[in-house]
C-alpha cells in the first residue's frame, strides 16, 4: 500500500509498504529510479518480509530534492525514516546510488540493520562510469508531446540495454512523467540528479571502516551496457570490500539495469539463501 509520509525531519516521501514476516526490508531505488525499480523483489519477498520502497526526495512523488542533495544528505533522509517508522534492525537493500545510501545509513550506530544488501552499487567511480551515465539524463530534458511518446522512446532504450519490455515497465517509465501546461516533463530535476551522481565521487569507503557489523552481500553485475563495459568494474568494488567483516560476494552476468527491471529468480534466491545461512531468516 502507498502513503505519503512526513519523516521526522520534514520530508515528504512516498512510501510503498507491504506486509511480512520474518523482518523487514528498506529497498532504496537508483539514480533516476523511483519505487517501482523494485517491482519484480517486491512481488517475491513480500509476505515472507515487510517489504518497503520509497521515491527519493526529487523522484516519482516525494517532495522535492535539497539544493544541496547528495547519496549523504539520501543516507540521513533514509535514517531519519527508519526512525520515523519505528523500524528495529531492518535488512537495507540498496541498488546502484541505493547502494551507497544504504551503506553509509548502515554505518550509523542508531540503526543497526540485521542485513546490508548491496546490489551494484557503492563501486568507486570512474571517468567511465560517467560517460556511460550522464548522457542517459538527456530524457529530463525533454518535453513530450503525451505519455505515449515517452514510453515509446524509453522503449527503444531499455530494449537496447537488454531489458525485457513489459506492462510492468510500461508502468514504470509512465509514473516517471507530471503533466505541464502543454507538454508532458519528467518529474525529476536533472541538474539536481546529476548533483546526486557527482556525489559518488566523494564517498569513501575507509569512512565506514569499524562502523558496519552486520553480514553484507555484494552482487556485481559483469554485463556490459550498450557494447561498452560494466558500469562499475570488479576492480572498482575493491576499495568497499576492504571495509567489511563479514562480506558475501557474488557475481551475475547480467547488466546493471537487468538485475533490477527484469525479473531475477536467480539473484533473490541467491539473496534469501545469504539470508538464511547468516540466520537472518530460517528456511524458505
Amino acid at each position: 500500500m502507498g502513503q505519503q509520509i512526513v519523516t521526522e525531519n520534514g520530508r515528504s516521501l512516498y512510501v510503498e509498504d507491504s506486509p511480512g514476516t520474518k523482518g523487514t526490508i528498506i529497498a532504496v531505488h537508483g539514480l533516476t529510479g523511483h519505487h517501482k525499480q523494485f517491482m519484480h523483489y517486491r512481488k517475491a519477498l513480500a509476505g515472507n518480509f515487510r517489504f518497503i520502497s520509497y521515491d527519493l526526495p526529487g523522484r516519482g512523488n516525494s517532495g522535492p530534492a535539497l539544493q544541496d542533495t547528495s547519496i549523504f544528505q539520501h543516507a540521513d533522509d533514509l535514517t531519519t525514516l527508519i526512525h520515523t517508522l519505528k523500524i528495529e534492525r531492518p535488512i537495507l537493500m540498496g541498488y546502484s546510488m541505493g547502494a551507497y545510501i544504504c551503506a553509509l545509513a548502515a554505518a550509523n550506530e542508531s540503526i543497526t540493520p540485521k542485513a546490508l544488501i548491496l546490489l551494484d552499487g557503492a563501486g568507486e567511480a570512474d571517468d567511465m562510469a560517467r560517460d556511460l551515465v550522464l548522457p542517459s539524463l538527456d530524457r529530463m530534458k525533454k518535453a513530450y508531446p503525451s505519455k505515449d511518446s515517452y514510453a515509446m522512446d524509453m522503449r527503444s532504450l531499455y530494449r537496447k540495454l537488454n531489458v525485457n519490455w513489459t506492462d510492468r515497465m510500461e508502468d514504470y517509465v509512465r509514473y516517471e512523467l507530471a503533466r505541464g501546461s502543454s507538454s508532458w516533463r519528467h518529474k525529476s530535476d536533472p541538474a539536481l540528479i546529476e548533483q546526486d551522481f557527482e556525489s559518488f565521487y566523494a564517498f569513501e569507503p575507509s569512512d565506514l571502516r569499524g562502523l558496519i557489523t552486520c553480514p553484507v552481500f555484494l552482487l556485481i553485475a559483469t554485463g556490459h551496457l550498450a557494447g561498452h563495459r560494466s558500469l562499475f568494474t570488479k576492480k572498482s568494488y575493491e576499495p568497499v570490500k576492504r571495509v567489511f567483516k563479514e562480506l558475501h560476494v557474488e557475481e551475475t552476468s547480467q547488466n546493471h539495469y537487468e538485475i533490477v527491471l527484469n525479473n531475477q529468480p536467480d539473484i533473490i534466491e541467491r539473496i534469501i539463501n545469504f539470508l538464511t545461512m547468516e540466520g537472518i531468516v530460517h528456511g524458505h
